[in-house]
């Protein structure tokens, strides 16, 4: 897993997994792992999945890198307080999965509850 600056301002973790026929078989079984994470976490709430590629395409200005074959978004929520208006801004959370021929690539924004931050990684680093 590494940590990367996103265009200088935006702090993601990142990483880059080969495919194994199993749960890294393709974009949906990793999907299907994420979610079942989320429903088991005592806090986290699932969202939904967002169709990253699927909308890209129909852009007529959507631009998608000939080696991306899949690209999705898992939404959640690990609130579990309101305590400004502030945090919403922060919130939901959403785990991005690229599926490329013989890898994906799986990341988020760093959350600033390092509680639920700690939760995603173990999330992924799981999958290695």
């Amino acid at each position: 897993m590494q940590v990367k600056q996103f265009k200088d301002e935006y702090p993601i973790y990142s990483a880059e997994l080969l495919k194994n026929g199993d749960v890294l078989s393709d974009i949906d079984s990793v999907i299907t792992y994420i979610h079942e994470k989320i429903n088991s976490h005592p806090v986290a709430t699932y969202i939904g999945v967002f169709d990253h590629y699927k909308h890209t395409a129909s852009l007529k200005e959507g631009k998608i890198a000939p080696e991306v074959l899949n690209a999705q978004n898992i939404m959640f929520c690990f609130g579990k307080e309101i305590v400004n208006p502030e945090v919403l801004a922060v919130r939901p959370r959403s785990l991005g999965v690229v599926e490329y021929k013989e890898h994906f690539v799986i990341s988020f924004m760093k959350a600033p509850n390092p509680t639920a931050n700690d939760a995603i990684i173990s999330w992924v680093t799981a999958l290695t």
